[in-house]
């Protein structure tokens, strides 16, 4: 087929000016061979003329002035244009322009008359002269159709592979027609063209006996998709998964991951097996096929051979990669073909691999695969922020905002293009990507600058980049949560008319209401230059305006409520300076027209917009909701009753949809993004409809409510205690999953937001509806206190006290400080972890820490008031009385707080002292490294590896003790001293005379020294007969690797010694630091399903007649170890254990 057609930029110019003059312009050359050249011919000219022009540079508006050796003669004018004097050279004026500069597009020009100071022009505006870039005068060579087909299909698999119409499979033909003209004319040859696109190039070396060909190309593009692809082997990725999962057993699942390449499906199935981890790639034909693959040890992106060793079976070593044949499977009648490759235990990051079938290699959009063996998360420290950063991202995203910030077309085709390079970062790769969009979206970055864009440009640059978001969160199911928060910041775009209709209704707005000046024009030639979500907000002043009759202050209140101000809107390329003034009886006909022209704008701009998501995917064309009647239904309610005063049905219906459509999104599905701009619609409006009636709930009736459970019985405290237990379980996973999030986008946020010079980046997460569910459990909390009789207070250590409030957020910020006067703590946050400071008499919180937590037990044994309080009213009352002097006193299980005179507190309590009541006995090494049970003496162990020797033999069989054994007192400092670890003992000896001095920072410098002691053998060899003869495994299951983590294990419980908490608790008793020796105690782990803690006397209430008791599921490191929530507690009489009263049944979080 001959390659034809292409537009050509014409090579003579003619035109008739006045008097009878004619302009004739010749161009020759063109810009890509550096020899364009422009000659300007004035004929019938009786005067002097001037060329006042300027060079212009493609998609810029802007003139631009040439260096001197393209502008001989001219000069210049007013720092922005050129003029050069026509020179008479026969019977005709001449100027002559020879352009050096590829990259000029055109050349504007007008015509000056030197001697009467006038100016010609084209239709009031410049003349122009397009510059060919390419010389059409060299013939090009036929372009045989395959390889058009071939490119025709990359065009519409970069794309996203949209089931496309059939004049869009032309108009991606004849793209892809023009594209190898213009490379053709760039001098590339035809066969180099063949070479890339019919044998693309992965990052490997082609093999010697697997030759690379073209990959399978349709025989016809237009029939590869006219419709879905379907499988050889006619199953879903879903069925191929399960056929895989079935095949490898076992369920200890890592990730999942099936990609859809042409007529081949492939699924990576990563699962942990007997402790090593197995790789499975499936392939859904048959015949012959190879997996060529190699490892990745330090990055993502590199390939290196496999280890010999664990090379699968049917494998040989080529070189730099190792090649394994598939070997076919059948699992329930149904055959595919199937790859394990069991990498063991190395610490891979990723395997990558491409596939040979069918005389074609099979990539991944032209590269590798990459599968990740953990999760990637580069702690790199730059400029202070040693948290997860993807630096290369950051760094790439500030150095092409400038290019972004032309318009919301280029920004989103940059991120589409950084999100395909980052996927072998995993999750923090996203994040970047996602901080980028929150920073454009909060209006923090420009969206546009310079630039005409049409409204359908944009809309297409947002559906190649939502589409690209869709198949993320399709195959990469741990990263859906991130990708969802991306989406919702990036409106939901579209192809054909979706954008053009922006320009062409608000044409008809304006024609239809006699608008045509003023403010409407305005904007009307900012939707025509660059579309933006700025246009959806004034469009809802405008409406807003409108309802409330034609009041200026509605519209900008409107305005400024979502960020724009008169500024702003004069800061655009096409600016908005007027304000909206309509006749009185064009009111009903704007609102109607806008109304509707709203939800165009939001239909692009919005991913949130509830009535397009709902008739999106209700769409006869795409409705997804056709086999469920029940969704339908709902989602037509909603539509419907969106605006309902009465909230408590339209809640029904919004939560059911949510429910509904939440299968469809955990599972492939066509239409995953148009159902993901329905839920976060759905999400939204969630959050909207409840703080619009939330006021109006009533939460003083509890029969509202109680329905809510059908295990409810009126005035049942029992069932109060349950639902309570599951509402504080609800908010602390709510506090986990902020936290999680803090953790994950903070650093990213931080770093990107430095280099961009924005100051403070907002947060996201009050941006779903888990604000909402964290702000109902608050406004019930108050009234389940109250039916299940808890009170607002729960009194860890009750003693009476008077003092001076002092409000902190944290505890721990203070735990150092003296107090000079009493002194009662208000702090939001307790762990449980932190010493009380000198001088305070009371501690109050609205934290939870549990009765066994190290401050609990410290408030206790000093006589120190410990109290949480639950009510919010009550404690921010509290925080109210800073500087104030108060007493409080005990009623019941009650505290009472009252305001007193500072003069009434007793004189002895101005100055806190503390009476030395602990003594510190340095221990003495007994020259053994490992102790058995019978050998522990309180010379040589602690108190609690001592009781466990006293309970042996004194309680009743079917009560087991653990089996222990114990590294003694002493150990550590004898194993310090030797020589193996001197450069080690000088290290701490160092540091520990800085920490003495006051640098307590260097606590962890010291932790830090320890972990790197090494082991004598003699230690080693006692421990393992010590260990032997109590009949406890010695962990050597897993090589030397298991040790070296047991190890590390017993360090980090000598390296304790340094806990920032320990060394304080020495020096507030003013004991010697250096006197405490740690012994070890290692004990067998008994999994129960159960533990807890019984009290012999009730710790809250000091009565000796009670019995305290708290329990946890599963082992007890929740109940001790300061984790947040609380555990089920009872109390019962000694005189009746079987009748226990319980008192929270707040189940404890599990980490």
């Amino acid at each position: 087929m001959a390659a034809s057609g292409s537009v050509q930029v014409p090579r003579v110019l003619h035109f008739q000016l006045i008097d009878g003059m004619q302009l004739q312009i010749n161009v020759s050359g063109c810009s890509n061979k550096r020899n364009a050249r422009v000659e300007f011919q004035l004929k019938n000219c009786t005067r002097t003329w001037i060329l006042h022009w300027g060079f212009l540079y493609l998609g810029n508006r802007n003139w631009y002035i040439p260096s001197g050796e393209d502008s001989s003669g001219a000069k210049t004018y007013k720092q922005g244009a050129l003029q050069t004097p026509f020179v008479k050279n026969g019977d005709m004026y001449v100027v002559t322009i020879e352009l050096r500069d590829p990259k000029i597009h055109a050349i504007e020009f007008l015509l000056k008359d030197g001697s009467q100071d006038r100016w010609l022009k084209l239709n009031h505006g410049n003349f122009r002269v397009e510059v060919p870039e390419y010389d059409a005068s060299n013939p090009l060579p036929s372009i045989p159709k395959e390889l058009i087909d071939r490119k025709a299909y990359l065009i519409w698999e970069s794309r996203g592979r949209p089931q496309s119409s059939p004049e869009q499979q032309k108009q991606d033909y004849a793209d892809a027609l023009t594209e190898l003209q213009n490379q053709l004319r760039k001098g590339i040859s035809l066969n180099e063209l063949q070479s890339s696109y019919m044998n693309a190039r992965t990052k490997i070396k082609a093999q010697d006996d697997v030759q690379p060909s073209r990959p399978v190309t349709p025989s016809s593009y237009l029939r590869r998709h006219d419709g879905p692809n379907e499988t050889k082997a006619g199953q879903s990725s879903l069925a191929l998964m399960d056929l895989v999962e079935k095949s490898a057993g076992g369920n200890n699942v890592v990730s999942k991951q099936n990609y859809i390449v042409g007529i081949y499906e492939i699924v990576v199935l990563s699962k942990v097996l007997s402790g090593d981890y197995h790789i499975f790639v499936a392939l859904n034909v048959r015949g012959t096929a190879i997996l060529h693959w190699g490892v990745s040890k330090s990055s993502a992106g590199e390939w290196l051979a496999p280890p010999s060793d664990m090379l699968p079976e049917k494998s040989k070593m080529v070189v730099g990669a190792c090649q394994t044949y598939f070997t076919e499977k059948t699992v329930g009648g149904r055959p595919f073909q199937l790859v394990d490759v069991n990498l063991q235990k190395r610490n891979f990051v990723g395997i990558q691999f491409v596939i040979w079938c069918g005389g074609s290699w099979i990539k991944n959009n032209g590269g590798n695969f990459f599968v990740a063996l953990q999760r990637v998360l580069p702690i790199r420290k730059v400029n202070g922020y040693s948290n997860g950063i993807v630096k290369w991202l950051l760094d790439e995203i500030s150095q092409r905002e400038k290019e972004a910030e032309r318009s919301l077309m280029h920004r989103f085709n940059i991120a589409t293009e950084l999100t395909e390079r980052c996927k072998a970062e995993g999750e923090l790769g996203l994040v970047g990507i996602l901080v980028w969009m929150r920073l454009m979206r909060c209006r923090h970055l420009t969206w546009n600058k310079n630039y005409n864009v049409k409204p359908r440009e944009i809309s297409e640059a947002q559906d190649r980049f939502t589409n690209l978001l869709q198949r993320i969160y399709l195959n990469q199911p741990n990263d859906r949560e991130i990708v969802r928060l991306i989406v919702s910041f990036v409106g939901r775009g579209g192809q054909g008319d979706v954008g053009q209709r922006i320009r062409d209704e608000i044409l008809m707005v304006q024609r239809n209401n006699d608008c045509k000046g003023g403010m409407m024009e305005e904007w009307h030639q900012k939707l025509h230059n660059n579309s933006s979500p700025d246009d959806v907000v004034i469009c809802e002043a405008l409406l807003n305006y409108l309802r409330a009759g034609f009041k200026l202050d509605v519209y900008w209140k409107t305005l400024h409520a979502h960020g724009l101000t008169k500024e702003k809107l004069a800061s655009y390329d096409r600016p908005i300076v007027s304000e909206p003034c309509f006749r009185m009886e064009a009111k009903e006909g704007l609102i109607r027209d806008l109304t509707m022209y709203l939800k165009t704008l939001k239909a692009v701009h919005s991913g949130v917009e509830l009535e397009s998501a709902i008739d999106s995917c209700l769409a006869p064309s795409l409705n997804v909701s056709c086999s469920n009647t029940r969704q339908s239904d709902c989602l037509n309610f909603v539509k419907t009753h969106i605006g309902d005063e009465r909230i408590g049905p339209l809640m029904e219906k919004l939560l059911e949809s949510r429910i509904e459509i939440r299968p469809l999104l955990l599972t492939p599905h066509r239409l995953a993004k148009e159902l993901l701009f329905l839920d976060l619609a759905l999400a939204s409006a969630v959050r909207t409809t409840m703080e619009r009636g939330l006021k109006d709930l009533n939460f003083a009736n509890p029969p509202d409510w109680y329905r809510a459970s059908e295990s409810h019985k009126s005035g049942d405290a029992q069932w109060a205690l349950q639902t309570k237990a599951i509402l504080d379980r609800l908010q602390i996973i709510l506090s986990d999953r902020a936290v999680d999030l803090q953790i994950k986008i903070q650093p990213s946020a931080e770093y990107l937001g430095k280099l961009l010079g924005i100051g403070k980046t907002t947060e996201l997460i009050r941006a779903g509806s888990a604000a909402v569910l964290s702000m109902l459990i608050t406004r019930f909390d108050p009234v389940l206190r109250k039916v299940a009789n808890l009170g607002c207070w729960q009194v860890i250590s009750p003693v009476e006290v008077s003092g001076f409030v002092y409000s902190v957020n944290e505890l721990i910020t203070v735990q150092n400080k003296v107090y000079r006067k009493p002194t009662i703590i208000i702090a939001s946050r307790v762990t449980g972890e932190e010493e009380i400071p000198d001088g305070v008499v009371a501690v109050l919180t609205s934290d939870t820490p549990d009765v066994l937590s190290h401050v609990s037990i410290r408030a206790r044994n000093s006589k120190i008031c410990f109290a949480t309080c639950f009510d919010q009213n009550t404690f921010r009352n509290l925080k109210s009385k800073e500087g104030r002097a108060v007493s409080i006193q005990l009623k019941s299980s009650n505290l009472i707080v009252s305001d007193i005179g500072g003069s009434i507190l007793p004189l002895s309590s101005l100055v806190p002292s503390i009476s030395r009541r602990v003594t510190l006995k340095r221990k003495i090494f007994c020259g053994r490294y490992a102790l058995s049970l019978e050998e522990f003496t309180t010379e040589t162990v602690g108190a609690k590896s001592c009781n466990i020797k006293f309970l042996r033999g004194r309680v009743p069989s079917w009560i087991r003790i653990p089996m222990s054994v114990a590294i003694p007192f002493g150990a550590f400092e004898t194993v310090l001293s030797l020589d193996v670890n001197k450069d080690i003992s000088t290290k701490i000896m160092f540091l520990r005379k800085l920490v003495n001095g006051g640098n307590v920072s260097k606590l962890q410098e010291i932790k830090g020294a320890i972990l790197q002691m090494s082991v004598p053998v003699s230690l080693t060899t006692e421990l393992t007969s010590k260990m032997k003869s109590a009949r406890m495994p010695w962990p050597d299951k897993g090589g030397d690797d298991q040790w070296n983590r047991a190890w590390q294990a017993i360090k980090k419980v000598w390296a304790s010694k340094w806990n920032e908490r320990a060394y304080i608790s020495c020096k507030k008793a003013k004991l010697n630091h250096e006197d405490l020796r740690m012994a070890v105690l290692i004990q067998e782990v008994i999994c129960g399903d159960y533990a807890f803690v019984i009290h012999t006397k009730n710790p809250l209430s000091g009565d000796t007649s009670e019995i305290y008791a708290e329990i946890v599921k599963g082992l007890g490191e929740t109940l001790v170890g300061a984790y947040p929530g609380r555990a089920m507690s009872f109390i019962a009489k000694k005189n009746n254990l079987k009748s226990p009263i319980v008192r929270l049944l707040v189940m404890q979080a599990r980490k």
